[in-house]
């Protein structure tokens, strides 16, 4: 349990390393601002012509006596804007690290040279094209297991007592895991770490993760908030991706030399050896 505060106080380092290298901060914050304005257009344009989207969609029930035509269709209506503002949730890290690759890689890179011993950080030896890709294509199938999961804890929501107590807690920690996994990703694929030994890098270690990604994700579910802590918990994640892979951290740099030993990378390389 000891590592659920360790994780949370990356989180912390890594908004304090930011609050102290303001231009980063600065660039930074320009991916999520530009993912929010796209978003919330996608909302505005959902919320003004969702109804009649949903009545294009339902032409078997134009027929329907009054009023459960207008319940019938009212509740279509609001299930699918709810449907757009879960999807916005789940992906608004993966586009905004998306969006913002080159801004983050550089953040990044940044906080691995003022805290590494030697100064120095690991760089990518593919071009920003092929960075992308592989950023988009890990991102997508990320999301898809977000999904899944968020389908099954839905269905499990309907069962009494369990869906209102048990249910949202481990959707928390859900979410927690895998959005730790989308901001780690900055600092591990630099580092030719591909997601499957990513994914088991951070299941050696669910707690430490739980207590990084579950209160950034309870943060993010106020309006506004992601945008203004995405660079803060990219330059956190760099922090924790060094942890876990038992890489040596200055202690008057961004983070302090973890107590855990550490702790070797499986398959680290892009082709799993």
């Amino acid at each position: 349990m000891r590592d659920l505060g360790v994780g949370f106080r990356y989180l912390l380092k890594g908004q304090r390393w930011v609050a102290r290298h303001g231009k980063q901060y600065g660039f930074g914050l320009l991916p999520g601002l530009i993912t929010l304005v796209l978003y919330v257009a996608a909302l505005l344009v959902l919320g003004i012509w969702g109804a009649d989207f949903v009545g294009w969609a339902t032409p078997f029930a134009d027929d329907w006596s009054s009023p459960w035509l207008g319940l019938f269709r009212g509740l279509l209506t609001a299930l699918l804007f709810a449907l757009g503002l879960l999807l916005s949730v789940i992906t608004f890290t993966a586009v905004t690290l998306l969006i913002g690759q080159p801004f983050y890689e550089s953040l990044s890179e940044k906080v691995d040279r003022d805290v590494s011993p030697d100064g120095t950080a690991p760089e990518s030896d593919l071009p920003l094209w092929r960075e992308l890709w592989i950023s988009g294509r890990d991102s997508l199938r990320i999301v898809v297991r977000a999904l899944l999961w968020a389908v099954l804890l839905f269905a499990l929501g309907f069962v009494p007592f369990l869906g209102q107590t048990v249910v949202p807690v481990i959707g928390f920690m859900v979410t927690g895991f895998f959005l730790t996994e989308e901001l780690a990703a900055v600092a591990l694929q630099r580092r030719g770490v591909e997601l499957r030994a990513r994914l088991a890098l951070l299941r050696g270690r669910k707690t430490l993760v739980w207590g990084f990604g579950t209160p950034l994700g309870l943060a993010f579910l106020v309006p506004f908030v992601a945008v203004f802590l995405m660079p803060g918990a990219v330059a956190g994640a760099t922090l924790m991706a060094r942890d876990l892979l038992g890489e040596e951290t200055r202690e008057d740099g961004g983070a302090e030399t973890p107590e855990a030993p550490p702790r070797p990378s499986p398959s680290i390389g892009r082709n799993g050896h």
